[in-house]
This record gives structure tokens, sequence and C-alpha cells, in this order.
């Protein structure tokens, strides 16, 4: 029987709609896109709490923060492409001054399929990450979304959180404790080790499934805070196989990839291979499809894999 499939966007949802019960002070900002963020679960509940103020993001921006300084805590939540238009604000205002606004950006990555490179976010974390004070999340599954959002909740400063579209299988049971700033190793190993994040965390589990197979064994470790980043176990697990993959569903410039190698060049060079979007944009397509034709599949990983294996 198949495992029942969750999008990290429905985690985002569920988890405002559970913490808008537990704390008054959570407010809800949307950019006429509820039904899609899932943040509208909220919205039915807390209709006095919940503002959706159409299509301005920089406006979604803008009253956050507003809400911010009086003490409360807001959420606002838009599709990734689309919080881009609001950088100015973001820079300026939120990150800046430090506010405590919690973005949220929705269908990221190709894995967003058939709606195209128009809407496909590929350089939001480059984008965000490169904000000082901002923090860059990036749940595994719809569990590690919801631990995410009260996590959130419990840390004072702008943050930006990463979902997405598509629906995959849980990987964490409902007692798992999230925490800022920490990996978790999901599988180990010794010839080499994944560090993924986002959707790309399942196909690294499935390429580890398929690289045992032939006799290699790599670690396979969740990077679901991409800063500030979990260096420690980078190197750690760096100097232990000599051998670093890093798998993200976004340009290999400036996100996951980007930050494991600012932290290796510094601390521990070693062979290392970034598996992402190779700095193109994406196209309309079913999202495993597109997942295969560029290179973000579990076979593909597990063939990059062999090779920088076989280079150490």
């Amino acid at each position: 029987m198949e495992q029942q499939k969750t999008a990290t966007r429905e985690g985002y949802g569920k988890a405002l709609l559970e913490l808008g019960r537990k704390n008054k002070n959570v407010v809800v900002v949307d950019a006429d896109l509820g039904d899609s963020t899932k943040a509208e679960y909220f919205g039915k509940e807390f209709p006095e709490r919940f503002f959706t103020v159409g299509i301005a993001e920089q406006n979604m921006v803008g009253v956050a923060a507003g809400i911010s300084v009086t003490g409360k805590i807001p959420y606002a939540s838009t599709f990734a492409i689309f919080s881009e238009r609001a950088f100015e604000l973001v820079r300026n205002v939120v990150a800046r001054n430090k506010l405590n606004v919690k973005l949220c950006g929705s269908h990221a990555g190709i894995t967003t399929g058939e709606d195209g490179k128009s809407a496909q976010a590929i350089e939001d974390i480059a984008i965000y990450r490169a904000l000082p004070n901002m923090i860059v999340l990036q749940p595994a599954d719809s569990v590690e979304a919801e631990k995410m959002v009260f996590a959130l909740a419990d840390y004072n400063g702008p943050s930006y959180m990463r979902v997405h579209r598509t629906a995959f299988p849980a990987i964490h049971s409902p007692d798992f404790k999230f925490e800022i700033g920490k990996g978790e190793i999901l599988r180990e190993g010794k010839d080499a080790v994944i560090f993924a994040s986002g959707t790309m965390v399942h196909e690294a589990l499935k390429a580890s499934d398929i690289l045992k197979n032939k006799g290699v064994n790599v670690y396979v470790v969740n990077i679901s805070t991409i800063k500030p980043i979990d260096s420690k176990l980078i190197i750690e697990l760096a100097k232990k196989t000599n051998c670093v993959i890093t798998a993200e569903d976004h340009n290999i410039i400036g996100g996951l990839g980007s930050a494991v190698a600012e932290v290796l060049c510094e601390n521990y060079p070693c062979k290392m291979k970034r598996i992402g979007v190779q700095d193109v944009y994406g196209e309309s397509g079913k999202p495993d499809e597109l997942y295969k034709k560029y290179g973000l599949d579990a076979e593909s990983i597990a063939e990059d894999v062999m090779k920088a294996v076989r280079k150490k």
C-alpha cells in the first residue's frame, strides 16, 4: 500500500491553524493566494486575524512589518516567485530592522511543474540567504513544515520559509523535534555524504537505496536550515567521507550547494559535486519528468555520486 503523500504547503497551512488556536498574537497576511498557500485554513477560523491584501506583494510585506512592531507575530505568504516582487521591502524594512516577520514562499522550484519557468522560483534561496539577519528554512516533508511554523513563532527575527506544491510521503514521525540551525542525519554511510534540502531529500534517500545495491554506502543528511547552516556537521561528515554531494531544487548558484561549498573551502576542502538546476530556467511539464530531464531524480543522483566516489 502506497504511503500517503502530502505537500509541505499543506503542513504550513495546518500548522498556522493550530498555532492560531494556541497563540492569539499570531496574524496571517496573504497576497490573494490563500487557497494555494493553504493560509486560508487560518483565515476561515480567524477572519479577524487574517488579512488578504490582494495581488500586492509589496503591500503584504509592508502590512506584515507594521503588524510586527505592535508585538504581534505576522506570517506573510505568497508564491515564492511573487515574493521577489517585494524584495526591496523585505530588505530595507524587514531584514534591515530585524523585524519579526515570517515570510513563506510556496510553489518553489521546478517541481511546481506545469506552471512553467515564469512560476518556478529557482533563485529565492540565494536572494534571501544574502540578507543579513534573515534565516532561511526549507522542510523535507509536511511534518517538518508544521514543526517549523511553531519554531518560528518562538524565534524573534525575520525568516524565509520555502515550501512546495508537490506532495511527498512523510519522512518524519509526528513526535519529530525540529531545531533551527541543525542538520539531520537520515542515513548512515562511509563512501560519501549527500546534503539535501526540501523535495530533494526524498530523491537522495531513493538514490541511497540504489547505491547500496551497488555496494556504495552514503550518508543522507536533511539540511532544512540553509541559513544558519550546520557547519559543524558538514565539516564532520566531509572529514569522514572526503566526498560531498549537495542536492537541491534550486539554481546551483547561491543555494544549498554554494552554502556547503563556502563552509568546506574555508575549513576542509574535499571532493564535491553540486546537484541542482544548472543555471538554466525550467519549463512546463510534470514534476517527475522535469526532475529526470534536469538531473534531479534519484537515478541521476546515484550516477553522479558513483562518479564522485570513483574520483576520490
